[in-house]
């Protein structure tokens, strides 16, 4: 009888997790945050959106978009890339499209919360990547973000906001689950958000 209970209980338990991780992945943190943080800076709506969806085309379509040509070309293993053999491309791809996005803000002269907002998910980045190859050490990209965007939208908005530290732990929860990440892969990766996006975001910020 215990058997038959834990069945559908663990089978929910994977759609949970599926669910969290697909509904909360990078792509879709990466989509919203500039939004909220465009609308922090500026209070008008076309602002808003212009500069939020430059970020979220740099930042997130793009890299996605190549990301998932190159899972369907069997060149690494899925959407979220789950090998770490595979990150290095997908990684730089990130990298240098959001940096093209970084420059057009500097450029067309963007409030100062969005500049502050790429560079520290460009510092973000950088150190994932030289965590992943440099210790060989698959660092959570999904907790890096969602941790990093928790902290940096309280940053913004005032600390009642840390209450989505929630989906944040939803969402490592969810990596180990469906043993993508080992706990300690989620806990670095949601240290690093926190720390690195964080601390990036707050002292170009506090900038004069």
């Amino acid at each position: 009888m215990s058997e038959l209970a834990s069945e559908p209980t663990s089978t929910a338990r994977r759609v949970l997790a599926r669910l969290a991780t697909e509904v909360l992945a990078p792509w879709v943190w990466v989509c919203a945050l500039p939004i909220a943080i465009a609308w922090h800076a500026t209070q008008a709506l076309l602002p808003t959106v212009l500069w939020g969806a430059l970020i979220a085309l740099t930042g997130s379509l793009i890299p996605m978009a190549i990301i998932v040509r190159g899972a369907r070309g069997g060149r690494w293993d899925g959407h979220h890339v789950t090998n770490r053999e595979g990150r290095w491309v997908p990684l730089l791809a990130c990298i240098a499209s959001l940096a093209t996005g970084w420059v057009l803000l500097l450029v067309f002269g963007a409030p100062r919360e969005l500049i502050a907002l790429t560079a520290a998910m460009l510092g973000t980045l950088m150190i994932s990547l030289a965590i992943t190859f440099g210790a060989r050490f698959k660092i959570s990209i999904h907790a890096a973000v969602s941790a990093g965007a928790v902290v940096m939208l309280a940053i913004a908005y005032g600390p009642w906001l840390l209450l989505a530290g929630l989906l944040a732990v939803l969402v490592a929860w969810s990596r180990v689950e469906l043993a993508d990440h080992t706990t300690a892969q989620v806990l670095s990766g949601a240290a690093l958000g926190v720390i690195a996006g964080g601390l990036v975001y707050f002292g170009v910020m506090a900038l004069p």
